[in-house]
């Protein structure tokens, strides 16, 4: 079957794979008109004006509004045009030929998915814990370091990560990114990135669900409306696929007006005396639920849970971001924390330790780069894309998206009171625990303000009545970053309803967190089973997992991967030292060090296709990731400081045991043992993953060194297969792209009907 094309008119051209059916494709003039550049021009220099005001300026006024200014003018340009430049010099898109969820459709884990709920699942997907913490915990360090990273970072890293790992996973069948390592560097630096990324996402899965519980627990506010959003999706997923398929402008208001509903209710069974004693669930038992609920994700077809979920979710995630982006704009906070502080250079922050370099880069992961994109880009998400020119889209975009999300969590934290903010991030033996022992210890702490004045010394009564507006009993050692957010959060948005509403708007922030992660914990575990069925699938004798359409072999893998992180999970929930505590303080780098995987195996691809020239789109980001990644390990493993150095506080702890103290955390002399077993471990695993990475990296540069010298290699690219499905690139359709959707339309056809390419 060959292609046609067709000529229609300024520069556009149209595609068919089929002379019987409409065009498959549309190709457009990449020319910008003059009123369009002098839209982008405007947009520029309002971005420059926004950084000069962030970067520059000084004083005790530097306005929260610049925050959003800057960003979103930089997201704009950046998608415009960098992007763009990926697409058409690097990727270069075919809309002809069929992408995974064409080709290998099953209506289960292969299907192709309207772009607007599959940007919604991916957006879900991806925006995890990362770009709501790690900026809360950054901001100690002051608002311009972080905020350059968020932006500057997403921009030439995190988005081109995730766009070019997704672009060459649908080349590749919708391959995960250990098989696309195993395929491109061969067998020693596939193994070593199959089994790295393998184990680091069990332990990224089993964080991300230990912070879920956190949100959830003593909430039952957040345990009903979250819980509520089950049905609903599994509501939304019918209504689309049996009752009113392609309708999903209006599944979307029924959903949309389901979730309020939901967020209402769960104020009212708050507020009730027995519903709330219902819906207040112990940790183990809410560990137990989200077992259950990511083998569900995992095994049911995504059109009928995951998929809607997380689209569901990102109506809620992008609507409350948004409206606190206007709540910024309509209160206009000044920022209370310094450009940098002294936190940066002396690195003994209360939030976390460790110097600007490397830790804030490790600390702020997603929103401005992470490893655990690559995996979604890599999972789901490939296996479900109409088109490839989506990629753009939902790979880029969605990673802007998120990049803003961590804006604006660091504007959130940098707008509230320093005192407040250190009281809350500090820990309790530091802060005592107490109003007026944390004062005294925030006031001892030499804080000044934006201009560099030093602020007045705070009374115990400041923190008292900040906890009562929020509705809870103390706010002192809320550590972890997402109660500081939850605060900042109420501050901003008692725009909307005054500062009676500060309760409420807390409580909401709190159900929100929770609802954000929870998104990531399912689509990982999919993911997380899709890598270890293509890497079982390697062995001699079990080549049949390979096969996405086998469901015994989808449900024992699921079955694997849940046991692997719910054991996890479980032993933490159970133990406060435990479990996911062992490996809580391994996540930062493990995820920065997946990342470095991810961007190997694609610039080693661009290299072997014989486009080393752009090979610095990707291998900037990847010699940056490296530098910072590496560094970390090598402090976390060497530095004789213990609060920095895993076995210097294994060492710090074995001496305390020798000489019979007990030291926090640990309470007794057998919650020592397990404090230097846990330091044993998370040593020890710091040691491996570098190395693993390394072997990775050192394959990739031999492999990039021998297609350098022979002008190209072969890679695992599948074959073209003609397309016989049609749709949009973007949010909206272009004219051209209308009127191919019209001429299937009169047509009397649908242009991208579940099993068209089986006729």
């Amino acid at each position: 079957m060959s292609t046609q094309v067709e000529e229609r008119g300024d520069g556009v051209r149209v595609y068919r794979n089929d002379p019987n059916l409409p065009p498959i494709a549309v190709e457009e003039p990449q020319t910008i008109t003059p009123k369009g550049k002098l839209i982008f021009g405007l947009i520029g220099l309002l971005g420059a004006i926004g950084w000069a005001m962030i970067a520059l300026v000084r004083g005790e006024n530097v306005n929260a509004v610049w925050f959003v200014v800057a960003a979103i003018c930089t997201y704009i340009i950046a998608f415009r045009f960098y992007a763009r430049l990926i697409e058409y010099k690097v990727l270069q898109p075919r809309d002809t030929r069929m992408t995974p969820a064409e080709e290998f459709e099953n209506g289960k884990d292969f299907m192709p998915t309207d772009r607007r709920i599959l940007f919604g699942h991916h957006f879900a997907a991806v925006a995890g814990a990362g770009p709501l913490v790690g900026p809360v915990l950054a901001a100690q360090m002051g608002y311009l370091p972080g905020t350059m990273w968020i932006i500057i970072g997403v921009v030439f890293a995190g988005a081109v990560q995730d766009y070019m790992v997704m672009h060459m996973s649908i080349r590749r069948r919708g391959r995960s990114l250990g098989q696309m390592a195993r395929d491109e560097l061969g067998p020693v630096g596939g193994w070593a990135a199959i089994l790295g990324v393998l184990t680091i996402m069990i332990i990224l899965i089993a964080v991300l669900g230990i912070v879920v519980i956190g949100a959830l627990a003593e909430s039952p506010w957040g345990v009903f409306s979250v819980g509520l959003t089950i049905p609903i999706a599994l509501f939304m997923g019918v209504y689309l696929r049996y009752i009113r398929p392609g309708a999903v402008n209006e599944v979307s208001l029924i959903g949309v007006a389901l979730l309020i509903l939901a967020i209402l209710a769960g104020g009212w069974v708050h507020e009730h005396d027995t519903l709330s004693q219902t819906f207040t669930l112990s940790k183990e038992t809410l560990a137990w639920l989200l077992i259950a609920y990511g083998f569900c994700a995992a095994v049911l077809p995504v059109w009928l849970l995951l998929a809607p979920r997380d689209y569901l979710s990102t109506f809620m995630k992008v609507g409350t971001i948004a409206l606190l982006a206007l709540g910024i704009l309509i209160a206009r906070p000044v920022v209370k924390m310094p450009a940098v502080t002294e936190f940066a250079s002396t690195g003994t922050g209360p939030a976390f330790a460790g110097s600007l370099f490397p830790f804030l880069f490790i600390t702020i992961a997603c929103g401005a780069l992470s490893g655990f994109h690559a995996l979604i880009s890599s999972g789901t998400t490939p296996k479900l894309i109409e088109k490839e020119s989506q990629a753009r889209m939902i790979g880029y975009g969605s990673m802007l998206t998120e990049s803003f999300v961590a804006v604006m969590a660091m504007v959130a934290a940098v707008s509230i009171d320093q005192h407040i903010y250190f009281a809350m991030n500090a820990p309790a033996g530091l802060t005592g625990g107490t109003p007026e022992t944390a004062a005294a210890y925030t006031n001892g702490l030499g804080l000044v303000g934006p201009g560099g004045a030093a602020l007045a010394n705070i009374d115990p009564a400041l923190l008292s009545q900040a906890a009562t507006d929020v509705g809870e009993k103390s706010i002192i050692s809320r550590t972890g970053g997402a109660p500081t957010l939850a605060f900042g959060m109420s501050e901003v948005m008692s725009a909307f309803g005054g500062a009676g509403m500060k309760a409420f708007w807390y409580h909401f922030a709190v159900m929100f967190e929770a609802l954000f992660i929870l998104t990531t914990v399912d689509a990982g575990t999919r993911v997380a089973r899709f890598m270890f069925s293509d890497a079982i699938g390697n062995l001699p004798g079990l080549g049949k997992f390979k096969d996405p359409s086998w469901r015994v072999g989808a449900w024992i893998c699921s079955l694997i991967v849940v046991a692997g992180w719910g054991s996890i999970l479980l032993m933490g929930v159970r133990d406060p030292l435990g479990g996911i505590y062992t490996l809580f303080p391994l996540f930062g780098i493990a995820n920065q060090l997946l990342a470095a995987i991810a961007l190997a195996v694609v610039t080693t691809i661009l290299i072997k296709q014989g486009k080393a020239k752009w090979a610095w789109i990707p291998g900037i980001p990847l010699a940056w990731d490296l530098l910072v990644t590496l560094t970390a390990s090598y402090q976390k493993i060497f530095s004789d400081v213990p609060a920095i150095g895993y076995f210097a506080n294994h060492d710090k702890f074995v001496a305390a045991k020798e000489g019979g103290k007990i030291l926090a955390p640990a309470k007794t002399m057998e919650d020592m043992d397990k404090v230097i077993r846990n330091t044993t471990i998370q040593g020890w695993l710091s040691i491996i993953y570098a190395v693993l990475v390394i072997i990775v990296v050192l394959a990739a540069l031999a492999v990039m060194l021998k297609a350098l010298r022979s002008g190209g290699l072969p890679t695992s690219e599948a074959e073209d297969v003609p397309s016989k499905i049609f749709a949009p690139r973007l949010f909206l359709p272009t004219k051209a792209e209308q009127d191919v959707l019209d001429e299937w339309k009169e047509a009397g056809l649908d242009p991208t009907p579940v099993g068209a390419h089986h006729g």
